[in-house]
């Protein structure tokens, strides 16, 4: 998984803003404006604390070579998030006290500081690694669904094609960031009893439900509410599915365009490069090898099992 995450490198050079400022002053009201800001300051925000819990706490609790190779390079992606979502503010938001409030949310606008502060618990928690590996899944995988369909609905609209390509990568690294959780997960030998599954993204499905359909309400840039809520507890049942439990909600998915936020993301007509491009070759060299599959763990699966508690 380290080779997929190396073969999808990008950087926030690559992104076409040049259009989006038409949109933004000729095309979006300006509740979709405030709506816009608003999860753009959260992202800005969340990145870096995923890179602080890697830094502080997952780089430190693991010494897997495997894994340390692909926290490394999620820590350079995420960089590359933050400087994209800092760009982006700084392309749309003309107002210096205005971009401040932005890049300061997470500690100042309430409905941005209650993700972050539950995410920021999980870093200074003394629970298993088992129940934080958990926690920042939820993080990747719950708190930016929201706000990575909200933006899919403007592409659906075919509005703001710098902002909605480069939430296309995006939410493409930050799948493959689940993913790779739900793996690491899968190896642990000591693995969390169901319920406490349903607490932790019980929680987070809560917390992302109030964000983004109550404080920041979706139906600024008309969407349905109630819709979202349904679409928040499809995710977090896929996440729960992944790491191997039974389903908490039972929820379908509501919006069938949300197909193209999967990884087999289709070129629209304003793209210039499709989102699910690869650096030529380097995948070439993992299947090229004898018994190795995608993941970078032979046919036997030679990622060992892992027993933090006792290891740590």
């Amino acid at each position: 998984m380290y080779k997929q995450h190396v073969a999808s490198f990008w950087t926030a050079d690559e992104i076409d803003l040049s259009a989006d400022l038409t949109d933004w002053h000729d095309k979006l009201s300006p509740q979709e404006r405030h709506f816009v800001s608003m999860v753009l300051a959260f992202f800005a925000g969340a990145d870096g604390i995923v890179v602080e819990n890697l830094a502080e706490r997952f780089c430190r609790d693991i010494t897997l070579p495997e894994a340390r190779c692909f926290y490394g390079f999620q820590m350079a992606m995420e960089s590359i998030h933050q400087e994209t979502y800092c760009l982006l503010i700084d392309t749309y938001i003309t107002d210096v006290n205005d971009r401040e409030r932005l890049f300061t949310a997470h500690t100042s606008v309430p409905s941005v500081k209650r993700k972050a502060t539950w995410a920021q618990r999980y870093i200074e928690s003394e629970a298993s690694f088992a129940e934080r590996l958990v926690a920042f899944a939820a993080v990747e995988g719950i708190f930016f669904a929201g706000s990575f369909c909200a933006v899919f609905w403007l592409k659906k609209r075919g509005l703001m094609p710098g902002l909605t390509f480069s939430n296309e990568l995006i939410s493409r690294d930050e799948g493959l960031h689940c993913t790779f959780a739900c793996h690491l997960y899968s190896k642990l030998e000591r693995k969390l009893p169901q319920d406490d599954i349903y607490r932790i993204i019980g929680e987070a499905v809560e917390v992302e439900k109030a964000f983004i359909c109550d404080a920041l309400p979706v139906s600024l840039i008309g969407m349905n509410a109630n819709l979202m809520r349904q679409y928040i507890e499809f995710v977090a049942d896929r996440l729960i599915r992944d790491l191997g439990y039974r389903p908490l909600y039972g929820a379908k998915n509501p919006f069938d365009w949300m197909d193209m936020i999967s990884l087999e993301g289709k070129t629209n007509f304003f793209e210039k490069r499709v989102a699910e491009y690869q650096k030529s070759g380097v995948m070439a060299s993992l299947t090229s090898k004898n018994g190795a599959n995608s993941e970078g763990t032979d046919d036997q699966g030679s990622m060992k099992k892992l027993d933090f508690d006792a290891d740590f």
